[in-house]
Formats: C-alpha cells, sequence, structure tokens
C-alpha cells in the first residue's frame, strides 16, 4: 500500500464535485494538510547487530531481510488515522530494524527462536490494515522490532470439495484467496473494507467481519482448524467441525493479534460461488424503525446475505456511495438489501424480505443505489485520504451490543463524541450504520468527520477516549470486529474484568515467555 494513504499508490482519490458544498456548509474555512514528501522522511538506524542479521537471513535466505528505508517505511503502523497523521507528518520513529519475509512455516517458527534468543520483537505483518494501533508495538524493552512479512505465504494448500473446507496459508490477501477459489467455482464470502489489502492471518487474529456478515458470518465463525508458530513451538488447533473435548483453544487464537503466536495457515469453510447476486436499497423514515426491519429479519432466519442500515445523517450525506457524497435533502434511513446464491434463491429471498420490509413501512427504491453501494463499497479510505488533504480529518470505530440496549448505546456514543470534538475547538459531523446482525444484537460503526486544529492527534485523543468510556459505561464491546490493539486496550479490562486479564497474561507466560510478539498489543 501507499506509504502515507491507503490503498493502491497510483489511485489517488480526489472528492466529487458535490463534496465541496457540504465541506464548506459543515466545516466553513478548512486549511488544506499535505503529506510531506517521501523524499524528506528520516528513518532511525536499524538496531540490528550483523550477527543478528546473519541469523535471520539464515534463517529466511539473505534477500529476504530487508532493513532498506521503503521496506521499513511500507511496515510502520497501520491505518488507523492516527497512523496516517503520523506518516503524513514525516514521522516513522516507530520504523521496525528490518522486515523478515519467511517462505514457510518452520521458517516462521525459526524467526522466533532466533528473537526470543536475542530479545528482538517480532509484529506479524499481513497486509498492514490495522486501525487500532495493532502494528505499534512497544519495543522500549528489546534490542530491536522486526516486521514478519507473511506475503510469500500465499498458496492455496488444500482443497476438500466433500466438506467444503480450505487451507489457505495467511499472507494471501483477500482478492487472491477469491480468484483462486473462484477458479474451481467456491467463494469464502468475506469482503471487509479493507478487504483489497487485508490477509487471510489478519482476518483471523482480528475476529474480522464482513460486508456480507449477513449471510456469510464473521470470519471467526468459518474457521474449522489453524496452524500457529509460537516461540514455544507450533500449535496445531482444530480436528472436527464440533469438538466436547475441553474448552475449543481456536478461541486463544482468534482474536489473539499476533500476541501469542503467528497464524500461519488456516483451514475455513467454503461455500459455492453464487450464480447471481442482486442489490437493492430501501427507505425507512427513522433509525429506529429500519432497526426494527432489521431484527425482525434475522431473528425469522430471513436476513439477505448483505444487510446495511444507515442512519439519518449517514443518509443525508450519502456516505454509502463515495462517488456521490453530498448534501441530500430527501431524508429517513436508507437500508441496502444483498442477495446471492442460485437464480431462484435470490428471487426467493427478494420476494420473501420485500413482504417484510414493505409490511414493517419500508419503501423499495430500487437496484440502482444498491449497485452503486457495491461497486463503491471498497472505496470510502480513500474518500479519507482526500478529506485530509482538505484539512478534515475523519476516523471510526465500532461496538456492538443487544437490541434492546442498541439505542441507548447510539445516543450515548454520538452525545459524548459530540461534547468531545466541541471542546477541542470543532464541530464534528457523526454517522452511523448497522452492517452486522444477530439475533440477539448488532453492530454500531461510527464515522467521525471534524475540521483539523493546530494538532489533530492530540484534538482525536479525547474524543476516543470519550468515545470508548460511553460504549463501556452503557453496555457496548470496545470493538466488534476492528480488535483491541493498543487504541482499545484502556477497555478492555472493564470489559472481560481482572480474571480475564489474568488468563490472557498466563496464556501470553506459556506461549511466549519473553514477550516477544507484539508487545504492548492486547493485553493490558
Amino acid at each position: 500500500m501507499h506509504w502515507s494513504r491507503w490503498g493502491d499508490p497510483n489511485r489517488t482519490a480526489t472528492l466529487p464535485d458535490n463534496a465541496g458544498e457540504l465541506i464548506a456548509f459543515a466545516f466553513g474555512d478548512v486549511t488544506p494538510d499535505p503529506a510531506v514528501e517521501l523524499a524528506d522522511v528520516r528513518l532511525p538506524e536499524s538496531r540490528l547487530t550483523p550477527e543478528q542479521r546473519q541469523a535471520y537471513a539464515a534463517a529466511v535466505t539473505p534477500a529476504q531481510v530487508a532493513i532498506d528505508d521503503t521496506a521499513r517505511i511500507e511496515h510502520t503502523r497501520g491505518k488507523s488515522t492516527p497512523d496516517l497523521l503520523a506518516a503524513r507528518s514525516g514521522d516513522f520513529s516507530a520504523a521496525p530494524d528490518a522486515v523478515l519475509r519467511p517462505a514457510s512455516h518452520d521458517e516462521v517458527v525459526e524467526v522466533l527462536r532466533i528473537s526470543a534468543r536475542e530479545r528482538i520483537a517480532v509484529v506479524p505483518f499481513g497486509g498492514g490494515t490495522s486501525v487500532v494501533g495493532g502494528l505499534a508495538p512497544d519495543g522500549s524493552a528489546y534490542d530491536a522490532v522486526v516486521a514478519l512479512d507473511l506475503r510469500r505465504l500465499d498458496q492455496l494448500v488444500e482443497l476438500d470439495e466433500t466438506s467444503l473446507t480450505a487451507t489457505l496459508q495467511a499472507g494471501m490477501l483477500g482478492p487472491q484467496v477469491e480468484e483462486t477459489l473462484g477458479a474451481k467455482g467456491y467463494t469464502l464470502g468475506h469482503f471487509p473494507q479493507s478487504f483489497e489489502y487485508a490477509s487471510v492471518g489478519g482476518f483471523a487474529a482480528t475476529r474480522s467481519s464482513g460486508q456480507s456478515s449477513s449471510g456469510y458470518g464473521r470470519f471467526d465463525a468459518m474457521v474449522v482448524a489453524l496452524t500457529v508458530a509460537t516461540p514455544a513451538g507450533t500449535w496445531r488447533l482444530g480436528r472436527a467441525p464440533a469438538s466436547a473435548a475441553g474448552p475449543d483453544l481456536r478461541q486463544l487464537v482468534l482474536g489473539s493479534e499476533g500476541a501469542f503466536g503467528v497464524i500461519t495457515d488456516v483451514t475455513v469453510v467454503v461455500r459455492p460461488r453464487p450464480q447471481a447476486k442482486a442489490y437493492e436499497t430501501w427507505r425507512f423514515e427513522s433509525f429506529a424503525s429500519g432497526a426494527t426491519a432489521m431484527r425482525t429479519l434475522v431473528q425469522d432466519r430471513i436476513n439477505p446475505t448483505v444487510l446495511r442500515l444507515s442512519d439519518e445523517t449517514e443518509t443525508a450525506i450519502n456516505l454509502s456511495d463515495p462517488s456521490a457524497i453530498g448534501l441530500n435533502a430527501d431524508g429517513g434511513c436508507q437500508m441496502v438489501c444483498g442477495f446471492e446464491g442460485t437464480e431462484q434463491r435470490v428471487a426467493r429471498m427478494r420476494g420473501e424480505v420485500g413482504e417484510v420490509l414493505s409490511g414493517l413501512g419500508g419503501t423499495l427504491v430500487g437496484q440502482e443505489g444498491g449497485d452503486a453501494w457495491a461497486d463503491g463499497r471498497f472505496d470510502a479510505p480513500y474518500l479519507r485520504d482526500a478529506l485530509l488533504d482538505e484539512g478534515v480529518m475523519v476516523e471510526t470505530l465500532e461496538t456492538a451490543t443487544t437490541w434492546t440496549n442498541l439505542p441507548r448505546l447510539y445516543d450515548a456514543v454520538k452525545s459524548a463524541i459530540d461534547a468531545a470534538a466541541k471542546e477541542q475547538g470543532a464541530d464534528p459531523i457523526v454517522l452511523c450504520h448497522i452492517s452486522h446482525v444477530y439475533p440477539s444484537g448488532a453492530s454500531l460503526y461510527f464515522t467521525v468527520a471534524v475540521r483539523e486544529t493546530d494538532d489533530p492527534v492530540a484534538q482525536w485523543a479525547p474524543v476516543k477516549r470519550a468515545a470508548g468510556d460511553a460504549i463501556s459505561r452503557h453496555g457496548g464491546t470496545i470493538t466488534h470486529h476492528h480488535a483491541v490493539g493498543r487504541d482499545h486496550k484502556p477497555w478492555l479490562t472493564d470489559e472481560i474484568g481482572e480474571t480475564g486479564v489474568a488468563v490472557l497474561r498466563a496464556v501470553k507466560e506459556t506461549l511466549d515467555p519473553e514477550g516477544i510478539l507484539n508487545p504492548g498489543v492486547l493485553i493490558p
């Protein structure tokens, strides 16, 4: 990816013409804030000794030990807005001392053995898409930090067409997974907004949830087995689709963010590639009435493959279609419904869903808006970069709760963000949508846009703190699918309790006694 932006370096987004009206209306005069030039970036010297480089070279071959500035810059932090603001300012003080690119599980094990012996911190690196500080280790207690880039672990190991499972190496990125499985007639069906750059290992390590989760489920629900390299040795988990052989230890790895081990392959459930896809939009008078319709669908087990509801503000700005962002005075809330499967199943699902939504006050708008959402669903991060260029800071945060608690949590988080941002001297726009639903509850995904002040990193910190406090205080999880990283650690103890924290620390001590794996991430 681009060293200081999201995504394809050759694809720099510009704001649509109608966005200028929105910026002027919402933020008044803004001051453009361009990024520094790459040529002006300066890195600290690599701290690896010649002997340490030689040891790593013996493990992964000399060509796969990179200490050049480009490799180190590209593996510094992730893609949260604070991460991007640091990169745009030229701050690469957190750059790893080297980038290692193993080609096998055994090479990963050997890298970890060397790192534990030499007291060198290791950051597992998949696609680099973390938005919670998950790639920003605390390396202060270590002699050096290396990024363990898994891109060379990129093969389909096995496809079991009878059991409908596939074993995928952890470095495969989303598009490669779909291309490889698609050539054999299958799909994983996992499409998070980071899809184009996120990896299989990252999906597992963060409990990722894709935009088709209503139909395909979360990634952790797809996992049958994992292979993990740890400083204590190889750990293989998952022998059958279900087991009563004690607690499910796969769950210790799913969501562990590289703090317990390095996932090298994952066996997942796959589906036949859909013959037909259809996306349509519906309009509801309010966010509350749309949420009721979503709850009815999922509790009646007739929810479509994609189910997404924007609140009044997000609908007015039309954020679900980044190419058309701007003021929209139509009112109400937009719902996107997507249907995938055979022609007959898509037709049946559309009929059943349409009957329920119409009966609950929904109005069918048509397929044009749904197709626009499907075409632009991976474009929003590029839009964030364009707004940052203009001096408008944009960041996201998410949570989940029960249906009963959803309205209370929604109001509390919006109010907390609004008040905290105003205390920093700028009025925010706070948008929200629901895009992951369950019979007992749903997620809330907030987008915050605000005019930058002199120090946008310091400006955002109290807003994030206020939002996290509101989520914790009002019964939400601190993260539904973005993971914990460093950004959400302050609230994890409240969510899992001191006993839960002790369990995590005990697992860490068993698997990684020297504490070299992603130090400072996940565990309070």
